[in-house]
C-alpha cells in the first residue's frame, strides 16, 4: 500500500508540476516581467516554477494521501504556497526587510510587510493543518500541546526550506533528503512521492538556472515535508525535529548557510552536483 501511494503521489505531482509550468510559460499571468527576477549571477530567472511546484505538491497529496493526513497536507501546502506567492510578487523592494527577525521586528513596530503577512499566514494555515491532522489520543490539553508542536514544525520547516533557496537546486536536494526520512502516518508515502515527483519535474529548470522556486515553491515544499514529519513521527522525535529546525533558523540570523556550505567539502560537492 505504501509503495502504491508513493508512486501515485510522485506521478501525479510530476505531471501537474510540469503541466502548470508549461501552461504558465505560454501565458504568464500579468506578463513575463512580473515573474522575472535576477539570480546570484546577475542573470534573469523566472519565478513561475514556484506556483507550479506548489500546485503539483497539493494535487499529489490530495491524490495519494489518506484520511486526515490528506486534508492536512493540502491545507499546509496551499497556504504556504499562496502566502509565499504574495511575498514573491508584492514585496516592496525599496524598503526590503530581511529575515524572520526583521519581519517580526516590523510587526512590533506596527508595520506589516509582505514577509510579515507570510509569517502570520503560514503560521495560521499550519495551525489549521495541525488541528486537522493531529489525532486525539489523550486529554484535551495533551492534544492541544501536540497541535502546537506540529504547527510549529510545519511552519518552521516551511521557513527553513525557503532559507535554503539561495542557489540552484539546493532546496530541491534538501527536500529530497528530508522526504527520505523514515516516518509513518497517513501522509508518509504520499508526501515522499509528491515531493520527489515535483522536484523531478522542476529539476532541469532549477539546475539550469532558468527557474527558481521563490518563496511560493520553497515554502510549499517545506510545509508538506513538515506536515509529513508532524503526522508521522512519535512525540520525542517531533520535538527533536522541531528543536533542529528552530536551531537552524536562529543560526541563519547569524551565519550564512552559503558560506558554511562553501567551506565544507562534502556539502559543497552535493551543492554543486548537477549545476552548469
Amino acid at each position: 500500500m505504501g509503495l502504491r501511494h508513493l508512486v501515485r503521489g510522485a506521478v501525479v505531482s510530476a505531471v501537474v508540476t510540469a503541466g502548470v509550468r508549461t501552461a504558465a510559460d505560454r501565458r504568464p499571468p500579468g506578463g513575463g516581467e512580473r515573474w522575472t527576477r535576477t539570480n546570484h549571477r546577475g542573470e534573469p530567472i523566472s519565478l513561475l516554477e514556484g506556483p507550479a511546484v506548489a500546485a503539483g505538491l497539493a494535487v499529489g497529496a490530495l491524490a495519494a494521501g489518506r484520511g486526515r493526513g490528506r486534508a492536512a497536507g493540502v491545507v499546509a501546502t496551499v497556504g504556504a504556497g499562496a502566502f509565499g506567492l504574495v511575498d514573491d510578487l508584492a514585496e516592496d523592494t525599496s524598503t526590503r526587510t530581511k529575515g524572520l527577525r526583521g519581519h517580526l521586528g516590523a510587526l512590533r513596530e506596527g508595520r506589516l510587510t509582505t514577509g510579515g503577512l507570510k509569517v502570520l499566514g503560514i503560521g495560521a494555515t499550519s495551525l489549521v493543518a495541525a488541528a486537522i491532522g493531529t489525532r486525539r489520543t489523550g486529554s484535551a490539553g495533551a492534544w492541544a500541546a501536540d497541535v502546537a508542536v506540529n504547527a510549529a514544525l510545519v511552519a518552521g520547516t516551511a521557513n527553513l526550506l525557503n532559507l535554503l533557496d539561495l542557489r540552484p537546486g539546493r532546496a530541491l536536494k534538501a527536500s529530497a533528503a528530508l522526504a527520505a526520512v523514515p516516518a509513518g502516518g497517513p501522509l508518509a508515502a504520499a508526501g515522499t512521492g509528491a515531493v520527489l515527483g515535483s522536484a523531478s519535474a522542476a529539476w532541469t529548470g532549477d539546475l539550469g538556472e532558468k527557474d527558481m522556486l521563490g518563496d511560493s515553491g520553497a515554502n510549499a515544499l517545506g510545509a508538506l515535508l513538515g506536515t509529513r514529519l508532524a503526522l508521522g513521527l512519535p512525540r520525542p522525535l517531533r520535538l527533536a525535529a522541531l528543536a533542529g529546525v528552530v536551531g537552524l533558523t536562529l543560526a541563519s540570523e547569524k551565519v550564512s548557510f552559503s558560506k558554511v556550505i562553501a567551506e565544507t567539502p562534502w556539502l559543497k560537492a552535493v551543492d554543486d552536483l548537477g549545476r552548469r
